[in-house]
């Protein structure tokens, strides 16, 4: 006996194990000791006062074992032909993988640490606001979303394939469920263990990663790459190179525009984190006071705004339900935040980026920076945010992480906020006027935006919300032109740009499949 169903269950029977045994027992009319289930798809419906689970179940007289096709079992390639990667993020270790899939040894250079020694330096950013320029929340083993949150939804759906992907974090590590829920997520507490079994199949297939190892020159000739050199005056050769360096590396976009080597201004967007309660945006999203067995709540809001005749996207990005805000800067004398969750998301606080697009308009004032104008302003705003944060508090220490913060009543009424709310910053705020911090082209959408998510979220712009900035790093400000599918045209011959770093994907799961994508261009070409 075999069945597969599609339920609409109440969030105590579908979400419990015993009580949704129980349900398909009645309904098909068969003990519960007579057949196995398994949960295939599952989403929450909360567009109703009543909210519900979407369910979809397969029942079976026998054991149903897990539907996953992907087998972790590389071949060893410690004498193949060899191609490096640079970075050792999604994008870059996905590439890595797949390499070796495809007979090839992949020598992956990381600026950074691995993921236990990357802690330290954390610690560091968050307790004695110490920045360390090539170990911190975006650089590092696992890339900017080991530990940043972990969030596994992409719409990049024709870019690859995504259950693959899944299946092959599902491998090294990562729970079953994100093979189930329509919003997969791991958790920033889960993640790096995966990262680190990522890395073993690396290295046990013959592979190699370099931490610490900072590339700092492309050595090229008759526009074709033929390698690279790294701080330690070290040279790799390969018969590619893969960049998946993120979108933070500002010194490789330097590298790439002072080489020659072709690269544009990109749109990407700018804003803050707004945090609220977890119990707010649980009683909005779920209509009572307590979720009780429900997951944390989250949100999804946009607008569309104008401002001096320019119209402009304002839209919540990154929303991490019981999750913390976290200092995401890479160097000193800058202040950038990012959000996080761990796997139970279940802090008392939830936060959400809500960004402003930037347009060519936004970066005219930076034109003499040619295609680093974007990067320049996107850089301006990050030094302004920690200039005021300075300025106003007791500190002037060039390494001061403490975020500029304001209730949303005062950021939309333009008066300092006498008293900040808790937060789960852990460097700490400081209470300041954002609008002196965000220039008007992003401050005056943002105020429009959230005043419009007021009008769907009720109490969204109340005293229980405030602004902690800024959220800088949504996307990369730069793009590095390719075919974005082929990758069969490029500007310079083996450097295979990749991920977010080259504006081609947001997001752990979009900047695997695209390293993977990568990784199969190099080998068709030039194997």
């Amino acid at each position: 006996m075999y069945k597969e169903l599609t339920l609409v269950l109440d969030p105590e029977v579908a979400l419990d194990e015993e009580n949704l045994k129980s349900f398909l027992g009645k309904k098909l009319n068969l003990a519960e000791t007579e057949f196995f289930h398994r949960v295939r798809r599952q989403s929450v419906d909360a567009r109703k006062k009543q909210v519900k689970i979407n369910l979809q179940v397969e029942v079976s007289s026998s054991p149903l074992p897990l539907n996953i096709d992907f087998e972790k079992k590389y071949q060893n390639v410690s004498q193949a032909k060899q191609a490096i990667v640079i970075g050792a993020g999604p994008a870059g270790l996905f590439a890595a993988l797949r390499l070796i899939e495809l007979g090839i040894k992949p020598i992956v250079l990381e600026r950074g640490k691995d993921v236990q020694a990357r802690r330290r330096d954390l610690a560091a950013i968050n307790k004695d606001h110490i920045v360390n320029p090539d170990s911190n929340y975006c650089f590092g083993e696992g890339g900017a979303g080991t530990y940043s949150d972990g969030k596994l939804y992409t719409r990049s759906k024709k870019r690859g394939d995504i259950k693959r992907t899944l299946e092959i974090l599902v491998a090294h590590g990562a729970t079953e469920q994100i093979l189930v829920d329509a919003h997969p997520h791991i958790g920033t507490n889960k993640l790096p263990k995966v990262v680190s079994e990522l890395r073993e199949s690396i290295l046990g297939a013959g592979g190699e990663i370099h931490f610490d190892t900072k590339v700092t020159d492309f050595l090229l000739t008759n526009k074709e790459l033929t390698g690279v050199l790294t701080e330690n005056d070290d040279t790799y050769q390969g018969v590619g190179v893969i960049l998946a360096t993120g979108h933070s590396a500002r010194d490789i976009y330097e590298l790439l525009h002072k080489k020659g080597i072709l690269i544009e201004n990109k749109s990407f967007a700018m804003g803050v984190r707004i945090e609220h309660p977890q119990g707010f945006v649980d009683s909005c999203q779920y209509h009572k006071e307590e979720r009780g067995i429900l997951p944390a709540a989250s949100y999804s809001l946009v607008s569309q705004t104008h401002y001096k005749g320019i119209k402009r996207g304002v839209f919540s990005f990154c929303m991490c339900p019981g999750g913390f805000i976290v200092p995401a800067s890479t160097a000193p004398g800058e202040l950038v935040v990012n959000g996080m969750s761990p796997s139970r998301r279940d802090s008392f606080f939830a936060n959400s980026g809500v960004v402003v697009t930037i347009n060519e308009p936004d970066w005219k004032a930076f034109e003499q920076h040619g295609p680093l104008a974007a990067l320049e302003f996107q850089k301006s705003v990050e030094k302004k945010a920690w200039e005021v944060a300075v300025a106003n508090s007791d500190t002037h220490e060039k390494d001061c992480q403490l975020a500029p913060a304001q209730l949303i009543p005062d950021f939309l009424n333009g008066r300092v906020s006498k008293k900040l709310n808790e937060s789960s910053y852990q460097p700490g705020l400081v209470s300041v006027d954002m609008n002196k911090v965000l220039p008007p082209n992003i401050a005056e959408p943002l105020k429009e935006g959230i005043i419009a998510f007021g009008k769907k979220m009720r109490g969204y712009n109340s005293n229980q919300g405030q602004l902690i900035g800024i959220e800088s790093r949504t996307s990369s400000p730069v793009r590095i032109p390719r075919d974005r599918e082929t990758l069969e045209h490029l500007s310079t011959k083996r450097l295979f740009p990749c991920g977010e770093g080259a504006g081609y994907a947001g997001g752990i799961i979009s900047a695997a499949m695209d390293g993977e994508r990568c990784a199969e261009a190099l080998v068709k070409i030039y194997k």
